[in-house]
């Protein structure tokens, strides 16, 4: 008899589930219950057609029922809510067009996804607030933005879709605001990062607000009241403050729920029930850079698991290793981009780590088209391993952090991407890229050849008079910036100027990209001086610490 698959569920996971069941088993019967009334669309697409990127509505819809129907041989059943599973007899309880009805299964695949948070704020049902999570909310958007045509627009949420968000009101012409509670935008980042990207949205004329939350929304007057009582111009809101997983069923049916508020499953991503898997936004996975158990909602991952359990609830055994949170993100004219663990992950996961920012050029000076990148590789101090990456820049970012997720995967250490042998000719690199820059810093700390220090911690040893500081930057470098309390001796200069330095204290090395600083720390080494430390990605990434003051 042919097998009844029954999935939850569309858009990424769901529907790539489908598509891979039939391909292992064209007998089998197989159905889409869908409670919106899409069933794939690209959903990461939406802010692009509001900024007028993506020109047709079409281009955001990726399959239709009859499309699945035509292709797939798959019965697609829209507006159909399942509000109930009898696992006992296998059987879902429907709400759909029809009233309610009860389709049985043989397997089942939950892949509900997650629905948008709406904050306690009083006014946020008001007709100028909105979220951005379907074709349907995106339609909304457009037809306010053609019939109100504000002028203003508030963001409340700095991650992924807020940001998104801006960036196409912004390039709609809108005076737009970002709101966001935590103390940065883009929270999974670390400070020094989000600092970088809420630098992109100030440079395109956003305000940005970060450590505050709305309390109030005034549709007729257009304001949007903060926490501190301040007043933001709000037009239109946009409300993008997270995103829980859909796990009302799984829970109603006795799923298990596991410690990150994700539906727990196996490494064959099989739920408690022998007949019930599932993948996407509502699931919790491992994480391979330490193995804790995480939410990762990203379609990468989502797409990844839908094959993975198609294929198990047909009776294969494939296994789902784990992700890494590898995202890329466009902010404005620049690109941001992670995988794995950041300081502030790892710090969090108890490991004992250390991290190398460098600032370098995407490919060499003299060729147009040059960029910086600031890149920030954290590792394992006690074996070396690569943990994590996150860069920053105008041109070629994501391909550096493709490299080290790759790494990740087949559990490299810094020693590995030091001698990593990447193209290289003038218009595309340097002789040795960035990440193998990256690598020889952390290389150079370990071993203790070159020692250095957070920017955190250089102000904070500096201040207390702990420390000497010593910025080595050119005097027009100093003379733009520089924190209070540093001697100015720039690095040409320092072997001539060695009787400046205290005998008696650490002394702290300031230069502008880090590089400089480490040159100096071992010109004074061979000079006698023995307690010495640069500053981890100089001054470019000093001047965004929050305790940084300009002398």
């Amino acid at each position: 008899m042919a097998k009844h698959l029954v999935i939850i569920g569309g858009v990424a996971a769901g529907a790539t589930a489908a598509a891979r069941a039939r391909r292992l088993d064209e007998g089998a019967e197989i159905t889409i219950v869908e409670k919106g009334p899409y069933v794939s669309f690209a959903n990461c697409g939406l802010p692009y057609r509001i900024s007028g990127d993506i020109t047709k509505r079409s281009q955001l819809i990726l399959q239709t029922p009859e499309g699945f129907e035509a292709r797939y041989r798959v019965r697609v059943l829209l507006n159909t809510e399942a509000i109930a599973i009898d696992r006992s007899g296998q059987v879902l309880k429907l709400r759909g067009p029809e009233g309610d009805t009860k389709l049985a299964y043989d397997s089942l695949i939950l892949a509900m996804g997650g629905t948008p948070v709406l904050p306690a704020i009083e006014g946020i049902d008001s007709l100028n607030v909105f979220r951005l999570w379907t074709i349907p909310d995106m339609d909304s958007i457009q037809s306010y933005l053609e019939l109100k045509k504000p002028s203003t627009a508030l963001v409340i949420g700095g991650g992924f879709v807020g940001l998104e968000a801006a960036e196409a009101f912004i390039k709609r012409g809108l005076a737009t605001s970002i709101v966001e509670f935590s103390p940065q935008l883009m929270p999974p980042a670390d400070p020094d990062f989000a600092a970088l990207i809420a630098g992109a949205y100030r440079e395109a004329g956003a305000k940005v607000i970060t450590g505050r939350a709305a309390t109030r929304i005034d549709a007729v007057r257009g304001i949007v009241t903060l926490d501190d009582g301040s007043e933001v111009a709000a037009g239109i809101v946009l409300v993008s403050a997270g995103v829980r997983p859909n796990l009302d069923l799984a829970k109603s049916a006795g799923l298990e729920v596991g410690p990150s508020g994700g539906l727990a499953v196996n490494e064959e991503l099989r739920t408690a029930d022998s007949h019930i898997w599932a993948a996407g936004d509502m699931i919790e996975v491992v994480r391979r850079s330490d193995g804790k158990r995480v939410r990762i909602p990203l379609a990468g991952p989502a797409n990844r698991q839908g094959r993975i359990a198609a294929t198990n609830a047909l009776g294969g055994s494939m296994k789902y290793v784990g992700a890494l949170g590898s995202s890329v993100f466009k902010a404005m004219d620049y690109t941001f981009a992670m995988t794995g663990l950041g300081e502030k992950a790892a710090a969090e996961s108890g490991i004992e780590f250390g991290a190398a920012i460098i600032h370098k050029g995407n490919h060499v000076s003299y060729m147009p088209g040059y960029q910086e990148i600031s890149l920030k590789l954290v590792y394992s101090r006690k074996d070396g391993l690569i943990l994590g990456a996150q860069a920053f820049g105008k041109a070629d970012v994501e391909k550096r952090i493709d490299v080290i997720a790759a790494m990740i995967a087949g559990k490299q250490a810094i020693s590995d991407l030091a001698e990593l042998d990447l193209c290289y000719a003038p218009s595309y690199n340097s002789a040795n890229d960035i990440l193998n820059m990256a690598a020889f810093a952390a290389q150079n700390e370990l071993s203790g050849y070159s020692r250095s220090v957070s920017s955190t911690s250089a102000l904070a040893e500096t201040a207390s008079g702990k420390a000497f500081f010593l910025d080595v930057r050119t005097r027009g470098e100093h003379g733009k910036g520089a924190p209070t309390g540093a001697t100015n001796i720039p690095l040409d200069e320092l072997r001539f100027s060695q009787d400046q330095l205290p005998k008696n204290l650490p002394i702290i090395i300031l230069s502008r990209a880090g590089f400089e600083g480490h040159l100096a720390l071992r010109q004074l080494v061979q000079l006698g001086f023995a307690d010495l430390r640069y500053v981890a990605g100089g001054w470019l990434t000093l001047r965004l610490d929050p305790d940084y003051r300009h002398a």
